[in-house]
């Protein structure tokens, strides 16, 4: 809900709530309560704006398994359809024409930065503009593959297709200054540290899709 426009020069504060939690409510998603938060936008002291969101959070439901049939034709044929069925696929990346460059540069085990024409700074992800001067001329330089773990999450639910948790995923921070996400692998999720340096590897994740992740590296004398 928006009160008043924002204005150039508006000196903007907010506080944040919980506005409400439901009752305990049962989903196909599993048992839990949806929670709403209240965002008051101000300025000057006058609110100019209100931003409500509601999100569940729940027990995932446990799903029963159905019990095998004892027909044993029906069965071995059921069994033989189930064994048909591929694997589910890593999700695609989306890709536009401001990254389209990017994964062209990933399919020939290249990891490009773009580089502003203007003032030359290196940004990641790729932008259709410099967010430091504006400048929309751009090239591209190829990332030398050194890093380190800026930051990173160990994934344990939910489990989606196609992954399986728990896995580490990564902020790194590459020896050129930018900063992407990606999986660190090479080495247990709960091993994974910040400040751990880590080496560009391309994955082959499935026939169609290879994706740029980065192994730890185990440091010299340790």
């Amino acid at each position: 809900e928006y009160l008043r426009p924002l204005r150039p020069g508006d000196a903007i504060t907010f506080d944040a709530v919980i506005e409400s939690v439901s009752e305990r409510k049962t989903t196909k998603l599993g048992t839990g309560y949806f929670v709403t938060t209240r965002m008051d936008v101000r300025v000057g002291g006058r609110t100019v704006g209100t931003h409500r969101f509601r999100i569940l959070k729940y027990v995932p439901a446990v799903r029963r398994r159905s019990a095998p049939k004892a027909e044993g034709a029906a069965a071995v044929s059921k069994t033989a359809v189930a064994a048909e069925v591929p694997p589910p696929k890593r999700p695609r990346p989306v890709v536009n024409r401001d990254n389209a460059g990017f994964w062209e540069g990933v399919s020939r085990h290249q990891l490009l930065i773009q580089r502003c024409d203007g003032c030359g700074t290196l940004r990641f992800p790729w932008l259709p503009g410099c967010n430091a001067c504006g400048c929309p001329d751009w090239d591209t330089v190829e990332a030398g593959g050194e890093g380190t773990v800026y930051s990173y999450v160990v994934m344990h639910h939910p489990p989606f297709p196609a992954f399986d948790p728990p896995y580490a995923v990564g902020l790194i921070e590459l020896a050129e200054g930018v900063r992407m996400i990606s999986n660190v692998v090479g080495v247990p999720h709960d091993r994974v540290r910040i400040g751990m340096p880590v080496r560009l590897e391309f994955e082959q994740v499935d026939e169609e899709l290879e994706l740029p992740v980065f192994r730890a590296v185990e440091r010299s004398g340790g």
